[in-house]
């Protein structure tokens, strides 16, 4: 090789610029150019282009919201929904073989407020019955363990059934799901303590003293009371879920506190035609009865659901000076009934008015 090949020859570039494939100028294959990549540069795509790849989304992205949400088939959405179930049988039949161990016990808690309402009609006849020869042993020893059962199994039924839809929620929603339990068997478990000690009670009381006017002896059968008490109790539990199901038609973005509140005028009217329909007597008394706590549980979960868009707006809830008014209303609350139990010589009874010499 001659001076002149290596001084004057043309010979490939040896510095790092690299030579493209359209240059006209190039002679020769273009050379392989590698380079170490930048440690958090986007790759380029296989295939060239020159094109950029856009940066992996942000950690505001609402992509990332789906980070923890499980897919599942509709034949693996099957077969979780009979693994729930199976478990929920299982939690509730084990409840059952306890309650049927207590069942004389708590037939004798279903037969009282009626044994209290027979009482009250002042007839010496008025009494239960039992008409048909199985009858006492169906109600006794499989139905009303079975009602227990539900209320006393409910929260492991619905520990269950949040089981089963949490794997569609995403990871800032499934927190909720202590709450979601205990909330939910709470307000189901006052809703039949409610109904068994105001609404059932006072129900009963005058359904049985209807017909002694005109000379009718209440004589009523176990069948027929257990139907009502467990439809009563049944629903008013189910009505006392009315701010669970406000907070969870807020959380999917379906309602707003704001909407509520202007259209709560359209619900308080329906509440007082549900409780009109569902009190068993004329009198105002019993109407608010069911009304007021009904307007109450819905004005809660409204409350509820404004908690939740105040954690999504990333604000404060002023529980300071929430709490400091409701410790004066409390406390004025206070004063005035011991003030007309002390001045007035008044005190509490179970049964209307409350408040009696």
């Amino acid at each position: 090789m001659s001076t002149d090949d290596i001084h004057g020859g043309e010979l490939p570039p040896q510095h790092n610029e690299p030579v493209y494939p359209d240059d006209p100028f190039a002679t020769g294959p273009p050379p392989v150019v590698t380079s170490t990549p930048i440690p958090g540069a986007p790759l380029a795509a296989a295939g060239g282009g020159g094109g950029r790849i856009p940066p992996p989304p942000s950690a505001g992205d609402p992509d990332d919201e789906d980070e923890g949400m499980l897919r599942m088939s509709f034949l693996e959405h099957l077969e979780e929904l009979r693994s729930r179930i199976i478990k929920a049988l299982y939690g509730l039949g084990l409840v059952f073989l306890v309650c049927v161990v207590f069942s004389t016990q708590l037939f004798r808690i279903v037969l009282a407020p009626g044994q209290e309402a027979l009482r009250a009609t002042g007839d010496p006849l008025a009494q239960f019955i039992a008409i048909n020869p199985m009858e006492q042993f169906s109600i006794m020893w499989v139905w009303t363990p079975l009602v227990a059962s539900l209320f006393l199994g409910s929260p492991w039924i619905l520990w269950q059934v949040w089981s089963f839809i949490a794997p569609g929620l995403y990871s800032k929603e499934k927190r909720w799901a202590v709450p979601f339990v205990l909330s939910t068997a709470s307000l189901f478990l006052a809703g039949g303590a409610f109904g068994y000690f105001l609404a059932f009670r006072y129900g009963t009381t005058f359904l049985f003293g209807l017909g002694q006017s005109v000379g009718v002896h209440p004589m009523i059968s176990i069948d027929s009371y257990f139907d009502i008490f467990v439809d009563v109790m049944l629903g008013i539990g189910a009505v006392f879920e009315l701010p669970v199901l406000i907070f969870f038609l807020t959380l999917i973005h379906v309602a707003s506190p704001s909407f509520l509140l202007n259209h709560s005028r359209y619900a308080i009217l329906g509440i007082v035609i549900l409780a009109a329909i569902i009190t068993p007597t004329p009198d105002v008394f019993n109407l608010m009865l069911f009304a007021v706590p009904m307007c109450l549980l819905f004005f809660l979960g409204i409350f509820a659901s404004y908690l939740l868009v105040l954690k999504r707006e990333k604000r404060k809830f002023p529980w300071k000076a929430f709490l400091t008014w409701l410790g004066i209303v409390a406390v004025v609350l206070g004063s005035g009934l011991a003030l007309a139990i002390v001045q007035f010589h008044l005190h509490w009874v179970w049964h209307k008015p409350f408040l009696v010499r």
